[in-house]
């Protein structure tokens, strides 16, 4: 299935494209090169720039936006803005999903509405514009979509990893550690099972597992698992040293 042109985007990316090749790619699902069964690029590479040019804009941002924050407070406020939900949320708010090519299959099953592929996409545009129209292309995009994003960061919880950490810290005083044990599904949409474990000053052995679409995710699954199970949900009320 044909996606709607790529020029209808420009306006919402703010940038025209000179080589609107690269769109095209960072707008090509992997399954729908395999439908093709061709030779033509898709995402995951461009994925893999634009979630470290976002990286390194949010985190200027934060440190002009915010300079008196410690070193921990930024980082919850950075985990908050280029995690999995927020690029989602902002390829729905510009109507991502209905650009990117994918294969019928991946389309009948709602592609264009999961939050991986949404996520992954958006990181792919990003790159896009960064290799098109450089740094200053790329941050326009970001400052534009992630203004109100940023501006909420501080309000946000902290991520499972992150309340994890300190809990550990807090309470055992060692610190989690995660293992892929899993991985299961196509090359293009795998779920992965990682596993965190806690090794106690006592001995005592903590684990607990996770599933998701990214290694990322999963950890994070696998934390909030780990948290449930210890029966916290904040690490640092009360928390005592045993």
């Amino acid at each position: 299935m044909a996606a709607p042109g790529i020029e209808e985007l420009y306006p919402v990316l703010g940038h025209d494209f000179a080589r609107p090749e690269l769109l095209r790619e960072g707008l090509t699902h992997p399954s729908a090169a395999a439908d093709r069964r061709a030779s033509a690029g898709n995402y995951d590479r461009l994925e893999f720039l634009g979630d470290r040019v976002l990286g390194v804009i949010v985190a200027e941002r934060l440190l002009r936006q915010f300079p008196d924050a410690p070193a921990g407070e930024l980082a919850r406020r950075y985990n908050a803005l280029v995690r999995r939900e927020s690029l989602a949320g902002v390829a729905r708010a510009i109507g991502l999903g209905r650009h990117v090519r994918m294969s019928k299959s991946e389309r009948a099953t709602g592609g264009e509405e999961k939050s991986a592929l949404l996520a992954d996409a958006c990181e792919a545009v990003i790159a896009a514009l960064y290799l098109d129209g450089g740094m200053e292309a790329a941050a326009r995009f970001v400052d534009r979509y992630w203004k109100a994003l940023m501006d909420e960061a501080g309000t946000a919880d902290k991520d499972p990893k992150t309340a994890l950490q300190e809990w550990a810290h807090q309470t055992v005083e060692a610190p989690p550690t995660y293992a892929v044990i899993g991985r299961e599904g196509p090359p293009h949409e795998p779920t992965f099972t990682v596993e965190v474990t806690i090794e106690g000053a006592t001995g005592r052995r903590l684990s607990a597992t996770g599933t998701g679409g990214s290694k990322r995710a999963a950890e994070q699954a696998a934390a909030g698992a780990m948290l449930e199970a210890v029966g916290r949900s904040e690490p640092d009320r009360g928390a005592g040293r045993g």
